[in-house]
């Protein structure tokens, strides 16, 4: 992390299909190595399957619905004080909450092997958004950090 400036925020410009921002973010997520139009492939593949399992669902209600899911509230950050590093628990900003969710979902979609990504983000996607699978239960283990080290909260600063 850069000592002599804060980093620059760029905006994202939403994605061409469904003009969502949301939908423009998890590609850049699911995106390696540059290759925007492969990572486009798997999310909107992914849409698809969703709405071959739901036909009456639209996918991007789905997805947000998903990410609120698995967004967490808190988490904790060390913090070094007098020689010893504590975990100090601290509320997670609205755009951080967004991007660690997805990462998650994406993550754990990556991770089931032997299925197409797009199936498996998918998948991930739905469970998510019926709060079970994977990115909520290490939500649930983030939170559970937080809440053990509470009694270093007056750390925080």
């Amino acid at each position: 992390m850069s000592r002599r400036r804060r980093a620059i925020k760029r905006e994202v410009l939403p994605d061409p299909k469904y003009n969502s921002l949301l939908v423009s973010r998890l590609v850049d997520v699911v995106m390696k190595c540059g290759k925007k139009t492969v990572a486009e492939k798997i999310v909107y593949g992914a849409f698809d399957e969703i709405v071959s399992k739901n036909p009456t669902a639209n996918p991007l209600e789905i997805l947000q619905r998903a990410i609120d899911n698995a967004k967490p509230r808190l988490e904790v950050k060390p913090r070094r004080v007098g020689g010893a590093t504590y975990q100090v628990p601290l509320e997670v900003p609205p755009d951080r909450q967004i991007s660690l969710a997805m990462r998650w979902i994406v993550d754990f979609a990556d991770s089931r092997k032997g299925i197409p990504m797009r199936q498996a983000l998918a998948a991930e996607i739905l469970e998510a958004c019926q709060g079970q699978g994977n990115a909520i239960r290490k939500r649930d283990e983030v939170h559970k950090m937080a809440q053990a080290n509470k009694a270093f909260a007056h750390f925080r600063w």
